[in-house]
């Protein structure tokens, strides 16, 4: 089995601290630490992918205080871990709009790309302002300006709409915490044949017990992707 594409809803930051008497924004600097110890054990379980939901467009509703923060941790993220990634080749890019960050974000995203673009490892994707519904109607649009459109060709326009860098590919295992059981306008192209595992934890708490239990569900699937397999099939 190849190495796989790894999308993860990362669920739960809010809940988490409501449930402990904290304010919101304390569940999310929780869940960036969270965020740190899945990138290092994913890299480490050779995974080829990984694409993090870190701000839904939906997310732009929260009040403003909360957007502020979460703006403020990713732009930290950057600052502190882009290094981290290089010394372990890891590739940093970003999906979603870039139309409605700051300037100074932007900056910041584009920076980091640069530095980690020469990474051969794992490629972290984090999603920011990202909805897939979108995606696909950008796509969908440049699509109608060209003739003999296929599925290979569509997902590259989608790449090209989410500023992906690099052909990231479907996603092979998509994991959800938060005891949600949804996609969240996430990845909707991609994850046609994903293999969904959903966690009962909130983000914080999901730890690399909980990131090797989801690989190992998805190392004990069939994947049929329509066919019958041989063995059914005698």
């Amino acid at each position: 089995m190849q190495k796989p594409h790894v999308g993860i809803i990362m669920d739960g930051n809010g809940r988490w601290a409501q449930r402990r008497g904290l304010p919101r924004t304390a569940g999310h600097v929780e869940g960036a630490k969270a965020v740190n110890e899945i990138v290092e054990t994913a890299a480490r379980a050779h995974v080829r992918v990984l694409t993090l939901y870190a701000f839904s467009s939906d997310n732009w509703r929260r009040p403003g205080a909360e957007v502020t923060a979460l703006m403020g941790l990713l732009r930290r993220y950057l600052t502190t871990e882009t290094r981290r990634c290089i010394e372990q080749s890891i590739r940093i890019n970003f999906i979603g709009r870039r139309d409605r960050l700051t300037p100074s974000l932007v900056r910041a995203i584009e920076q980091s790309e640069q530095l980690t673009a020469g990474c051969a490892g794992m490629h972290l994707r984090i999603a920011v302002d990202y909805s897939a519904q979108h995606s696909i109607l950008e796509a969908a649009r440049l699509a109608g300006m060209e003739t003999g459109v296929d599925a290979a060709r569509f997902q590259e326009l989608l790449d090209q709409v989410d500023h992906s860098g690099a052909a990231a590919g479907a996603v092979d295992l998509l994991i959800r915490t938060g005891a949600e059981r949804r996609l969240s306008d996430f990845l909707l192209w991609q994850s046609a044949y994903a293999e969904l595992y959903f966690a009962d934890c909130m983000w914080p708490d999901f730890d690399a017990a909980g990131f090797h239990a989801a690989l190992d569900y998805y190392h004990g699937r069939q994947r049929r992707f329509g066919q019958v397999m041989a063995e059914a099939a005698t």
